[in-house]
Formats: C-alpha cells, sequence, structure tokens
C-alpha cells in the first residue's frame, strides 16, 4: 500500500509540474480545470494499468534475499537472520492513518454546520436561479452552489458585480470541484499534493468567472471595482469567494493578458510522453496492488534454501505463484483462503493433488502444515507448502516437481567454489569487514542504537555490480556502501537452465550506533 499511495503523489507531482510550466500561463481556463479535476484522479487509476507490451519490455531477474548483514562500529560481521516487525508496524500506520481520516472528517463536517448556521441564522431572499444570503455587518462576498452570501455593508452599487461574479460559479458547479478536493484531502490528508491542486483550482474558478464577468464592461473599470473591495474573507477552503487577497493580483495579471494562441493548445500533447512514462514505470514496478492476483500471469515461483529465499519465471502462467521450502516464510503477510479471488480458488485444486503425487514419490518428506497462502514481494498470493526434510534429498534424486531445491549455478565470488552461495556471503562479509569505516557514524548526530540500510544491486552477464540502489538516512552512509560495492571484484555471472543470467541481490544491513 505504501508503494502504491508513493506512486499516486509522484504521479501528481509531475502532473503539477506539467500544469505549472505548461499551462498555467495560458487562457484556455475551461481546459485547465478540466486537466486540474482529471490528473489527480488519473494518479489513482495509472498503477492499477499493466501493459503487457511494457513488461515483456523488461527481463526478469534471478532474485536471491540474502540474510541481514550487522556492522558494528568495531568492524564486526556478523550473519543474522532478524524476524522483522511487519505486523506491529502496519498495526501503527494504520492507526494513525484513521487518526488523521477522522480528525479530517470532524473538520469538514464543522465546516459544513458553519455554513448551514450562516444559512440559517441569516436573512434569506430567494431569487431567481439562486438563494442570496445577507449576513449583517459584514463585507463578506462568498458563494456555495445556488447560495450567494453578501454581508450587508457591501454597498448595493457594488453588489451586482459580485453577484453575476458568483453566479458564474453557481453555473458551472465550481462547489462540486472543491468537495470532490476535500473529499481527497480526507482520504489522503497526508498527500500535500491534494492542497497544492486545490489552491490552483480556486484560482482558476476564479479566472473564469473574472472572464465572463469582465465582458459586460471594460477590463479597467472592473479591475479597479475589484481592487475597491476589501472584503473580509470566509475561512472555508470548498466555498468560492469573491475577494482573496493572495489571489487578486494573479487575476488582474490574467485578465490584463492577451487571449493566448489557439496553437498554444498543443502544449496539451506534453500529457503524451508524461502518461507514457508513467504507464511505462507503473508497469515495469513491482505492483502492491491487492487485486493483481487476480491476473494470470507467468508464474513465480519461490524456493527457500538454507535461510535465503529465491526466486524464478516458471514456465507457464497462473493465478497463483508458488512457494516451497523447509519452512513456511514468516517474514510474508499470511492471506486466508477466503480472501482469494474465484480465479485463485479455482486454480488450487491442481496443486493440491499435485502434493499428495510428491508425498507419495518422497515418503521422508512431511508436511504438517497444509497449504498456506501469502503475499509475495511481487504483490501476488503464493501457496506455501514447507516440507521437513527437504535439503536431507540429493539434488541428483529429485524430480522435476521439486525443481526448487535445483538451484543452479549463482553468481560465485573469486576465490569460492563454482555456485556456493554460502562463500559469496562470506566474502562479502569480509569485505565489508575490511572496508567500512565506521568512524562515519561520529559525527552525524545518529542516536545510539540500531541503524539500518537496505541494499539492492544486480551482478550482470559479466560479473560486475550493477544497478546499485542504498537507502540509508543519511548521505555519508550511503556514499560509504556505494563505494564499499564498487571496489567488489569481478565475480563469475550466474546461471539458471544452463543460459546466463542477471542475478538480483537484495540486502539488509544494520550496523550499531554507540
Amino acid at each position: 500500500m505504501i508503494n502504491y499511495i508513493l506512486q499516486v503523489i509522484l504521479f501528481q507531482i509531475l502532473f503539477l509540474a506539467v500544469y505549472d510550466f505548461f499551462l498555467s500561463k495560458e487562457t484556455f481556463f475551461t481546459k485547465n480545470r478540466w486537466y486540474l479535476l482529471s490528473t489527480p484522479v488519473l494518479s489513482f487509476l495509472i498503477p492499477f494499468i499493466k501493459i503487457p507490451t511494457f513488461q515483456k519490455a523488461v527481463s526478469q531477474e534471478y532474485i536471491v534475499y540474502l540474510p541481514e548483514l550487522v556492522l558494528s562500529p568495531e568492524k564486526e560481521i556478523v550473519n543474522v537472520i532478524k524476524e522483522t516487525s511487519f505486523y506491529q508496524s502496519l498495526t501503527s500506520i494504520s492507526i494513525l492513518f484513521w487518526i488523521g481520516v477522522t480528525f479530517f472528517s470532524i473538520l469538514f463536517l464543522i465546516k459544513l454546520v458553519k455554513i448551514v448556521h450562516l444559512i440559517r441564522k441569516n436573512e434569506v431572499l430567494k431569487q431567481p436561479g439562486f438563494t442570496l444570503i445577507l449576513i449583517p455587518n459584514q463585507t463578506k462576498a462568498f458563494s456555495f452552489f445556488n447560495y450567494v452570501f453578501l454581508g450587508k455593508e457591501i454597498t448595493k452599487t457594488k453588489r451586482v458585480n459580485i453577484i453575476e461574479h458568483e453566479l458564474v460559479h453557481s453555473k458551472q458547479k465550481h462547489s462540486l470541484d472543491l468537495l470532490m478536493f476535500e473529499v481527497l484531502k480526507i482520504v489522503m490528508w497526508f498527500n500535500p499534493m491534494i492542497y497544492f491542486y486545490q489552491k490552483r483550482i480556486m484560482l482558476v474558478h476564479e479566472y473564469i468567472s473574472d472572464a465572463i464577468v469582465a465582458k459586460s464592461e471594460s477590463k479597467e473599470t472592473y479591475i479597479n471595482n475589484l481592487l475597491s473591495n476589501f472584503f473580509q474573507v470566509e475561512n472555508i477552503s470548498f466555498v468560492n469567494q469573491f475577494y482573496k487577497q493572495t489571489l487578486v493580483k494573479k487575476r488582474i495579471i490574467m485578465m490584463t493578458k492577451n487571449k493566448s494562441k489557439k496553437i498554444n493548445q498543443l502544449k496539451y500533447l506534453v500529457l503524451v510522453p508524461v502518461l507514457a512514462s508513467m504507464l511505462l514505470y507503473s508497469s515495469c514496478s513491482v505492483s502492491p496492488l491487492n487485486d493483481i492476483s487476480s491476473e494470470m500471469k507467468l508464474q513465480t515461483i519461490y524456493r527457500s534454501s538454507n535461510g535465503k529465499l529465491f526466486s524464478f519465471k516458471g514456465n507457464k502462467e497462473t493465478y497463483l505463484d508458488s512457494y516451497f521450502g523447509e519452512e513456511l516464510p514468516k517474514e510474508f503477510k499470511e492471506i486466508s483462503f477466503q480472501n482469494l479471488s474465484k480465479k485463485e480458488k479455482e486454480e488450487f485444486s491442481e496443486p493440491y493433488e499435485k502434493q499428495i503425487t510428491i508425498l507419495k514419490k518422497y515418503p521422508k518428506l512431511k508436511n504438517n502444515n497444509g497449504f498456506r497462502f501469502f503475499r509475495m514481494p511481487n504483490g501476488r498470493v503464493s501457496i506455501g507448502v514447507a516440507f521437513k526434510g527437504l535439503n536431507s534429498i540429493h539434488p541428483d534424486d529429485i524430480g522435476d516437481e521439486l525443481l526448487f531445491t535445483r538451484l543452479e549455478k549463482t553468481p560465485t565470488f573469486p576465490g569460492c567454489e563454482k555456485g556456493d552461495s554460502d562463500c559469496f556471503l562470506e566474502k562479502l562479509q569480509e569485505h565489508f569487514d575490511t572496508n567500512f569505516n565506521s568512524n562515519i557514524t561520529n559525527n552525524l548526530g545518529l542516536r545510539p542504537g540500531k541503524e539500518k540500510v537496505n541494499l539492492e544491486f544486480n551482478i550482470d552477464l559479466k560479473g560486475n555490480v550493477t544497478d546499485l540502489k542504498v537507502r540509508a538516512s543519511r548521505k555519508t552512509i550511503k556514499d560509504e556502501v556505494i563505494k564499499i560495492m564498487n571496489s567488489l571484484p569481478i565475480m563469475s555471472h550466474g546461471e539458471k537452465y544452463g543460459k546466463p543470467i542477471k542475478a538480483k541481490y537484495i540486502l539488509p544491513i544494520t550496523f550499531s550506533v554507540l
């Protein structure tokens, strides 16, 4: 879910960047309004769109999840397998999310009650097509749907232009636009882009009303009337206010601006490469969406051996992925059978029969846990089976149905036997032990305790470390890890089914801060 939210925010940033740099200065107000209404919604939908062509353009990798490395200030590196507090962190995030939703929902209701109170408390005048609310001792001027609120202190000569301006908001249903963003602010209260969107569309609303009302008189007269009115402002974010000091300067600049040439509408074509890049990113990235498992895709086969998780692509398309190992994958979220999709439940009967065949063929194997279902790193559901005694079977005695223990050659560190993954990890530990500068943590202001670094890298077909990604809390630590990884020697490449393959490693690192 966090990956999905980050994608939504990233897409909204890109859409707003296109608007600010290419469209905001143009006088295509109606088109800009629909742009600002549609792009935040598109940001929520694009992560769901998976284009097979884009997905096939990205080669599959052989992924190895290495055990965690722990670095101490004394340069001790030990190999540990550490259970994560996934469920605890998930619970904390969920509680925080719902607290925010509750708070902003109450805030929204308070604003609605405030408007209702203004309607009930003050003088109401029914007019053709709208309702006028007169507020005593005030110079407020704003509208909400078909209600126009005016302070009685506003002179009658000025009321005509103000009402005409507010009626444009009413007829074009601008309040619906603002309410949509209010709802988004409740659901994604932590997303600053929603606030930026709302601010921009409020300004576009004023541009639209100004452009229509200014046609009935000269622009100079309309601008003078606008500048001569210093109205109070109602602090409600989803009402259209005739006068708001932060917007007046921009409104005047836009009214004095020459009408944009029609050819400038070609700027909207900037959206084409932007959307294409978003779809490419979404299609090629690991999907966090819960319903991805309902799609039939080339099966990912997960195999656990000696505390390490391996994955590779199978040769058929399925709704469910598969996992086999000595133990069930406790680090991943378990899914109940009832929560599977209809297609997943139907597909489940085949592996059930297959397990019976396997247990008959290999009497040493025992399965005391039955079938379990887990949400795996690619977002899909995998059938998880734990076979006790799996590692005791010699690879030469394993048939195709237990191919998961027959791991072909992994990248080999210089000095290790071909495909020796344990030696690979030991050499990696020695390399960090020798090169990691523990003194870099002394002046970073880190609190005593554990500091975590997440590391991803590939070993390509030539045995070089490539595509290095490091996530650390401090740039100094990140640079140190990058320096160490770039100094690794050239290794022999990995192999799968007798062919060279690029191998991707995921390595968590934890070091102690004293």
